[in-house]
């Protein structure tokens, strides 16, 4: 936008220079920008710079607001996970009982056959 904006004058030039070949370099920038614009706005008009800037400040206003809103909420979900964090770190909470099964001391009296089996089970 903004350079098809700048190198419009260029154009001009073009234009009131009666299409002289001096300008041919220089116009390469305008059509490529210009080709662009077409693109973007699929062939309608360029808007106005006022009604562009107009656009630009109220979206920039909507975007504080919202911002804002975002901030809050962010803030409210900062509370939540530090209050479930202390929810879940009083004492009595996740402990989960646990089965108590006799170890034996040594290996030595135990079958060598029942090692084996033990240790690929990873139980020992």
């Amino acid at each position: 936008m903004v350079r098809y904006a700048k190198t419009r004058p260029v154009f001009d030039g073009y234009k009131a220079a009666r299409y002289s070949k001096k300008y041919l370099a220089e116009l390469a920038d305008y059509r490529a920008a210009k080709a662009t614009m077409n693109e973007l706005l699929n062939g309608a008009k360029l808007p106005k710079m006022d009604a562009l800037k107009a656009s630009h400040k109220e979206l920039t206003e909507r975007k504080k607001a919202l911002y804002t809103e975002y901030r809050k909420a962010q803030r409210e979900m900062r509370q939540a996970v530090a209050a479930k964090t202390n929810c879940s770190a009083w004492p009595g909470r996740n402990i989960r009982p646990r089965s108590v099964s006799p170890r034996p001391q040594t290996t030595r009296h135990i079958a060598p056959s029942l090692l084996v089996t033990v240790a690929r089970s990873g139980r020992v």
